[in-house]
């Protein structure tokens, strides 16, 4: 069970905190299921409520500031994976942000990145599906390392950028 102020990964709403945690709100008579009061960090304004004992939606804690370096330490050792099938390649993406695993959205990103440079490099124009897919995982990836690492979101990349370049030389 989460603490109250947590801040935690639910599916389809990205980095949230733990506002509070109380009685079903939706029916009042039912004392026993307890459900979470969260509020997406990214999104002001919005509230959502989640039962305690979710099982069909992800929630989890976001990594720490050490499973962050850690994650980026060995981004060069995450293989891309290309599926030349469009409808096996799109669902793999699918699985990979509804699972929200940060070593399969990098993944994702490094994948899609190298493609939209080959294509680029190619005079092909860059998939719009590609695009898509690639600002969803960068967006949670980018979101959850932006608070582990204590750094603005627009930075992360560039920080990912140049601990790699690091590490390569």
């Amino acid at each position: 069970m989460f603490k109250k102020n947590e801040l935690i990964m639910c599916g389809g709403h990205g980095v949230c905190r733990v506002v509070n945690i109380i009685d079903n709100p939706i029916d009042r008579m039912d004392k026993e299921r307890k459900y979470y009061v969260l509020e997406p960090v990214f999104e002001k304004g919005s509230t959502v409520y989640m039962p305690v004992d979710n099982d069909k939606v992800v929630m989890r804690r976001i990594m720490n500031r050490a499973e962050a370096e850690e994650l980026v330490d060995g981004i060069t050792g995450i293989e891309t994976v290309w599926i030349q099938e469009e409808k096996g390649r799109e669902q793999m993406y699918k699985e990979a942000i509804r699972t929200y695993d940060c070593r399969s959205l990098v993944q994702i990103i490094k994948t899609l990145y190298l493609r939209r440079q080959d294509r680029i490099k190619e005079g092909k124009k860059v998939l719009s599906s590609d695009e898509q897919y690639l600002r969803k995982a960068e967006e949670l990836l980018y979101s959850e390392m932006s608070l582990a690492l204590s750094i603005p979101k627009e930075d992360v990349e560039q920080y990912i950028t140049a601990a790699v370049h690091r590490k390569e030389k």
